[in-house]
């Protein structure tokens, strides 16, 4: 089958279960009787046979290059390609660091590379769906102009993708989904083919839970260690969404990232807040008021700069902190090179307007570290 025909059936029945199709269709109570009975149990056999035929179809989308450059394709002419040549540049480079630091750590990602592009959607999102076909919206690079959130992002959806949760939790679903297609199944319905063609389609493919958004959340943290990229970013991003959320109850720029099924993003901030104080071998943290600490002593507040706010930006000197302290750097003094403060080899916080100059701070660095 070729990869536009395998699109296309893919997709079918998307329209039809986008526009609100019954998913129980069951006789009442006073009608079942022996012939119902035996119609239901041959529902379930019937419907069972079509969930095991769909899963295997679900493999071969998830695993094959021909159902996963199907996919990416539908994906593509769904949410259109964002074009931008330097927008491009950075998810290519993003994508490409990630990809070796996950290989790190899973080398099953060399039989399966990432699928990926830029959708034209303006929010903050992101998504992997089966077959690790991911998608960056554009407006992700609106909101966020730090290479390093985007790669924690970025990061969050390869460890969904490695470990296969959109398939997995498909099926999941489509178990969950079987009594209630027992009545369709008996009427000879197939509103089963159309759930199954809107949750291949759509990038919001899968309900993870919280364990394995937990578990994307950690693995993110384990690649952003194999790179260059700031170990604070993971909580910084997190942070930019509770920044966000302020005073919008479940807003569309965060609902895909942080959805309902989610952990709060403070927790989910305060989880990598606690691996960066482990880290540092617990010297350095950034407590609920948004200051950076040096073993317990107050280091910095960091001004907000550009679209970061202050406390964004103390996970970032916290990610510096963490570095240094875990390369042994506390034993050498703090010192001011070119505007920036150092410890060691390491950078720690460039002033800007707002901050404390770099000789104030690398003279109290000097004094607690």
């Amino acid at each position: 089958m070729n990869v536009k025909k395998l699109a296309k059936k893919i997709t079918a029945g998307v329209t039809a279960a986008a526009l609100g199709t019954a998913l129980i269709v069951t006789p009442t109570a006073e009608a079942i009787g022996l012939g119902d009975a035996i119609g239901i149990g041959v529902g379930v056999i019937a419907a069972n046979e079509q969930i095991n035929q769909v899963k295997k179809q679900i493999d071969m989308i998830n695993n094959t290059e021909e159902g996963r450059q199907a996919l990416y394709q539908k994906f593509r002419e769904e949410y259109g390609v964002e074009e931008d040549y330097e927008l491009n540049a950075r998810l290519d480079r993003i994508m490409s660091n990630l990809s070796a630091a996950v290989a790190k750590v899973d080398g099953t990602i060399t039989s399966k590379p990432y699928l990926y592009f830029i959708s034209q959607n303006d929010t903050l999102n992101a998504g992997c769906g089966m077959g690790h076909v991911m998608m960056v919206n554009r407006g992700t690079f609106n909101y966020i102009d730090s290479d390093d959130e985007i790669a924690a992002i970025v990061g969050h959806e390869m460890g969904h993708g490695q470990k296969d949760h959109a398939a997995s939790s498909i099926k999941n679903n489509l178990n969950q989904q079987l009594l209630a297609q027992v009545g369709v199944a008996v009427a000879g319905g197939t509103t089963l083919a159309n759930l199954i063609g809107s949750l291949a389609l759509t990038h919001t493919i899968a309900d993870y839970g919280r364990g394995k958004e937990a578990e994307a959340d950690n693995l993110a943290w384990d690649y952003i260690l194999n790179t260059n990229y700031n170990l604070g970013a993971p909580a910084a991003v997190m942070q930019k969404f509770v920044d966000l959320e302020k005073g919008h109850k479940r807003s569309g720029i965060e609902s895909f990232f942080n959805p309902s099924d989610h952990p709060d993003s403070s927790k989910r901030r305060d989880n990598y807040g606690k691996k960066l104080y482990e880290y540092s071998k617990k010297h350095a943290e950034v407590d609920k008021k948004g200051v950076v600490l040096v073993n317990k002593k107050a280091f910095v507040t960091p001004a907000p700069v550009g679209k970061m706010s202050s406390a964004e930006r103390a996970y970032f000197v916290l990610g510096n902190l963490a570095a240094a302290y875990h390369r042994g750097y506390d034993k050498q003094e703090a010192t001011v090179s070119n505007g920036t403060v150092y410890l060691g080899s390491q950078a720690i916080i460039t002033p800007v307007e707002g901050d404390e100059d770099a000789a104030t701070l690398a003279t109290r660095l000097n004094e607690i570290k």
